[in-house]
């Protein structure tokens, strides 16, 4: 079972997403949050797998909560977040704090089951049909690269191809596809990327990535 917070600071919302993820058989909505403290509280006593996170919420806003779950050490949960908005300041200062995956508010039903089941897996997700829009806009925004100072990273030339490739949204059997290797090849480059890195999932692979000069998305 996959366990699932819901934040959303209106009511209708949160009782919307609880009914959608509870038809699904894998899917368990253990707690719902009106904003980001109460999101971080119950994130910590709950321990969700994932938590679908509005970002403009009250008080403690969506980008503190997940920036506050992404940092902390004792938690393996991952944030999805679901906003109106494709393209602001907010998105990209979520994708900074660390989530996960971005979805639209719009998504259909399948789209977000999907992603959650994603986010879950540790894939990490954004609407394909927006990623490289909002990654060539982060581009865009970055200053300098700036590697970790912390951790010296050398990518083998098909470790770089693999993530050059996750930043076009391209899912495990379509880089195996792109590159004629198997998926698990994919799988095995893909958690050698994440471990030299630090990266949480293959979105803040990407990110990281992006903020290093080690990958450009066009």
């Amino acid at each position: 079972m996959i366990r699932v917070l819901i934040a959303d600071d209106q009511t209708i919302v949160r009782a919307g997403l609880s009914v959608i993820l509870g038809a699904e058989a894998d899917l368990d909505v253990v707690g719902e949050a009106a904003d980001g403290a109460e999101a971080i509280a119950l994130t910590r006593s709950l321990r969700p797998d994932v938590v679908c996170m509005d970002i403009r919420m009250p008080g403690t806003d969506g980008i503190a909560a997940t920036r506050a779950i992404s940092a902390d050490a004792e938690l393996d949960t991952e944030v999805l977040v679901l906003t109106t908005f494709d393209i602001d300041d907010d998105v990209f200062a979520a994708l900074e704090a660390g989530a996960a995956g971005f979805l639209l508010k719009g998504a259909d039903e399948a789209t977000l089951v999907a992603a959650i089941r994603s986010v879950a897996a540790g894939e990490g997700t954004l609407d394909q049909r927006l990623t490289r829009r909002i990654l060539r806009e982060f581009t865009a925004r970055r200053r300098a690269p700036q590697p970790p100072a912390a951790l010296p990273v050398a990518l083998t030339e098909r470790e770089h191809d693999v993530l050059a490739l996750l930043a076009e949204g391209l899912s495990n059997s379509e880089i195996a596809a792109r590159l004629y290797v198997e998926p698990t090849t994919v799988k095995y480059h893909l958690a050698q990327i994440l471990q030299k890195t630090g990266a949480r999932d293959r979105l803040q692979a990407v990110l990281w990535g992006i903020r290093a000069g080690a990958i450009e998305v066009r």
